[in-house]
This record gives structure tokens, C-alpha cells and sequence, in this order.
């Protein structure tokens, strides 16, 4: 293990026991980010998200929103109104990791014509030896 990969709190996420490899594996997930990056502007009631996160489904985001909620990510306020209402809102740590993922999500949103571009050379290429 070079100790250049080592952080300066003592973990390596390289190492499969390492906690900060779970941390990563969860960030990994698109719902996830995708959460967390609609939350940054402010709190969303659970419909709000299910509306501007096109595709997921309402399993997908409860259980997204129970790991962020878990993780200390995302606070969930209950209303006791009938029906009750919840909302959701990132925490201080969400916010923090917002900045994060919210330029990855403009870096893949700028970068779509290269990798189409990309994906349509290798699939010429892979044409080309299958010919």
C-alpha cells in the first residue's frame, strides 16, 4: 500500500474493509446523487422528488432517501397534519457533499457530446473488425 493513498484520517478506500469503500459504494449510486443534487436548493416533500427525478420509481426513492437519512445526509421532518406530511432537506454534511456531486452532475451534463462521440468511434471500430 503506497502511503500516498492513505488520507490523512488514516483510511483507504482502496481496501475493501476500509469504511470509507461503503461511504463510496453509496455514493455510487445515481439515485443518490441525483437526491442529494435536487435537495441542495432546499427542502422537497417526497412528490416534489418523485417529479423532478424522472425514472425513479416510489420504492427507489424511499429506500434512497432511508440510506441518506441514515448515512446523517438528509433529515426528514414529519408534519403532524392529516395526511401527514414529510419533508426533506439536506443536512449539514448533505450540503457539504452537494458542492461535490453537483459538479460532477454539470461535468457529465458538458461532457455528453464527447463520450456519445467517443461510444459511436469504438462502436465504428468494433463494426469494422466484426466486418
Amino acid at each position: 500500500m503506497d502511503s500516498e493513498d492513505v488520507s490523512p484520517f488514516g483510511y483507504d478506500a482502496f481496501r475493501r474493509s476500509c469504511p470509507s469503500h461503503a461511504v463510496l459504494e453509496t455514493l455510487a449510486s445515481k439515485w443518490v446523487h441525483l437526491v442529494i443534487c435536487a435537495l441542495r436548493r432546499g427542502r422537497l416533500r417526497n412528490g416534489e422528488l418523485a417529479r423532478k427525478l424522472e425514472g425513479v420509481t416510489p420504492k427507489m426513492l424511499t429506500q434512497t432517501l432511508r440510506i441518506l437519512e441514515r448515512d446523517g445526509l438528509v433529515r426528514r421532518e414529519i408534519f403532524p397534519v392529516i395526511p401527514p406530511r414529510v419533508e426533506y432537506e439536506l443536512t449539514e454534511l448533505g450540503q457539504n457533499l452537494a458542492g461535490l456531486l453537483d459538479q460532477i452532475r454539470a461535468w457529465s451534463e458538458q461532457h455528453v457530446p464527447d463520450i456519445k462521440n467517443a461510444r459511436a468511434r469504438v462502436a465504428e471500430q468494433q463494426e469494422d473488425l466484426d466486418a
